[in-house]
């Protein structure tokens, strides 16, 4: 099979689908791995490497449309890029789509086969391909929250972890999966007053089990959740509905009434996010000030860190890559139904319900595009 790796071009993203190594291991297979010029050059990859594991360098992202089978990708297709996409191509890739009409529209009209690393399920359940970006994004979360509470990004003046004699700063994170998992460890290793809400009382006890007396939890309701908003200093928005746009946590009335020049950090952003005054910024751009309260809401949070990013990404879809080419797309995601639950868009039709829903589109079961039974699957 004929891969192609794009240069991401989504703005400041400097990940890479594929390091060379990850090139070698499909070469090996038997594939054939294009790759546009200069794609690895943010993440410190060179030409030079990837030509050494055996890729073959395009000159122009056009090259690469022209003669791929299977569009591997970081981030979603930006718009000159959607339109290059062809009905026999198949994409994989981050989509994000039930916040994205524009996208999912255009992906449907172009007849592709678009899978989404989000949506794939591994065999306990959880969400391999999210999973790497999440931690780092969580990670990074606490980072960028400690940076918009500084006085010269328009924040409260406050540090995180205090001193002794001064009160630490108080964190507030919403969701404990693994995004706010991530956050939690580095918040408590800063020294911060924590509390993380969760609606799962399951996930609340393992993050009490983990960090002790060192965390507060919070069992999701409206009136505890509003409580601990206003009482912030840094609120990590880090919700997650798998395939679905995130639900608006945070209201525009509860902004209104935080903490002057707090901050939050809106890790869902790229799902829609939940906290209702955010809207999706960038790296060269980052923060804006909605109601007196600093917002970060960057949509591609470990692009920023693109090289360990990559890696951890790669670790995570390389073998769902090399499924994909070994075994052909339909068959790998006739075989596999955790790869078959990231299928989102094919033949022209919405395959993940919750893109649907969200969207008010109609759906189409991805068994049956696939033709596959519906009982037998």
């Amino acid at each position: 099979m004929r891969i192609g790796i794009l240069k991401e071009i989504k703005s400041e993203e400097r990940r890479v689908a594929l390091t060379p190594g990850g090139a070698a291991d499909l070469v090996g297979r038997g594939h054939q791995v294009l790759v546009e010029r200069g794609c690895g050059d943010g993440a410190g990859f060179t030409d030079e490497e990837y030509i050494t594991h055996g890729a073959t360098i395009a000159d122009s992202a056009q090259s690469v449309f022209d003669q791929a089978d299977l569009i591997v990708k970081v981030k979603e297709p930006q718009a000159e890029e959607r339109a290059r996409l062809s009905e026999d191509q198949v994409l994989f890739t981050y989509l994000h789509l039930a916040a994205d009409a524009a996208q999912t529209a255009e992906l449907v009209e172009r007849g592709v086969t678009a899978i989404a690393y989000e949506s794939v399920v591994g065999p306990n359940g959880g969400l391999p391909l999210l999973a790497p970006m999440s931690q780092v994004a969580g990670r990074m979360s606490i980072q960028a929250g400690a940076h918009c509470l500084e006085s010269s990004q328009g924040g409260r003046g406050v540090l995180l972890g205090g001193v002794p004699g001064v009160a630490p700063a108080r964190v507030v994170i919403l969701g404990g999966g693994v995004v706010g998992r991530n956050a939690v460890q580095m918040a408590v290793g800063l020294g911060a007053d924590v509390t993380v809400i969760d609606r799962d009382v399951s996930v609340l006890e393992d993050l009490n089990s983990r960090f002790g007396s060192a965390l507060h939890t919070l069992h999701s309701s409206g009136g505890a959740l509003e409580e601990a908003v206003l009482g912030a200093d840094l609120v990590i928005g880090a919700v997650l509905v798998r395939g679905a746009r995130a639900p608006h946590l945070v209201t525009t009335e509860m902004v209104k009434q935080m903490r002057p020049r707090s901050a939050v950090v809106d890790v869902a952003i790229d799902q829609g996010g939940c906290i209702e005054t955010s809207r999706p910024t960038t790296h060269a751009n980052p923060t804006y000030l909605a109601y007196d309260v600093v917002h970060y809401c960057v949509a591609n949070m470990p692009g920023a860190v693109p090289r360990t990013s990559t890696f951890a990404l790669e670790h995570a879809t390389l073998p769902y890559i090399a499924m994909l080419a070994d075994l052909g797309p339909r068959e790998a995601m006739r075989s596999n139904p955790g790869l078959r639950a990231g299928l989102s868009i094919c033949q022209g039709q919405v395959t993940e319900p919750a893109v649907a829903e969200s969207l008010g589109l109609s759906f189409t079961a991805p068994e049956e595009v696939l033709g596959l039974s519906l009982t037998a699957a």
